[in-house]
């Protein structure tokens, strides 16, 4: 499909673009043109100039980052974002370089608004930037909850929701009780992103399998009892 207007049912699944008033959610697929990443393409680095708001229809890109010095430095992976996630919202508001990379973790469709359209749309019609500030609070939460539980939960504990929020779509779903059953991830990817060992990943993935709530395959994890789940994140 090489039409942006194609790709709106995956849209509208999610609550940001469901709730847009249409004289906004018409112009942003109008401007829109739709981006092909294969696995592993790089869509922008920290450091890059801002290229525009993105929405990934198909696949899932790594948001990441890298700290320390060269010669010791490390990866942290932030998150993972699947359809119908909106990102790149942050550099639309101030305008600075991408604070990030985001790469595609598999074969990916985006669609992309070019930051100099959607800047001279909203400056004809500012009543839409309050929209735009709504996907970006939705994303300030999210990135609330995980600093507290970084600090406050145990490693089982922060994996566990970890994984329920990922199954739940980090509730960016539109249906009530929605969830998707495998989440396309590895166990590497998952320490990366809760800043754990990966053999503490394996320990506590091993634990959960012989109490029948996931099942670990290779680059993924079957939900098998999602309440299941949900009870061990308290």
């Amino acid at each position: 499909m090489t039409d942006p207007a194609a790709y709106l049912p995956v849209l509208q699944s999610g609550r940001w673009f469901a709730h847009l008033p249409p004289d906004f959610a018409q112009p942003l697929i109008a401007m829109a043109h739709l981006r092909q990443l294969q696995p592993g393409e790089v869509l922008f680095l920290r450091g890059d100039a801002p290229c525009g708001l993105y929405a990934v229809v198909r696949g899932a890109i790594s948001i990441s980052g890298t700290g320390g010095r060269a010669h010791e430095a490390r990866a942290a992976l932030l998150t993972r974002l699947e359809p119908p996630h909106w990102f790149g919202e942050i550099s639309v508001f101030d305008g600075s370089a991408r604070t990030h990379d985001a790469h595609s973790a598999e074969a990916s469709t985006l669609l992309q608004v070019p930051h100099e359209r959607l800047q001279a749309w909203l400056q004809a019609h500012p009543q839409h930037w309050h929209a735009l500030a709504l996907l970006l609070t939705d994303k300030l939460r999210t990135a609330f909850v995980a600093m507290e539980e970084l600090a406050l939960l145990p490693a089982p504990q922060r994996l566990a929701r970890r994984l329920v929020m990922m199954a739940e779509g980090y509730g960016q779903w539109t249906a009530e009780g929605q969830s998707r059953r495998v989440i396309g991830i590895s166990q590497e990817q998952l320490s990366l992103m809760l800043a754990i060992s990966r053999q503490t990943t394996n320990q506590i993935l091993k634990d959960l399998e012989s109490r029948h709530l996931v099942r670990v395959q290779r680059g993924e994890v079957e939900i098998l009892d999602l309440a299941a789940l949900r009870a061990t994140c308290y």
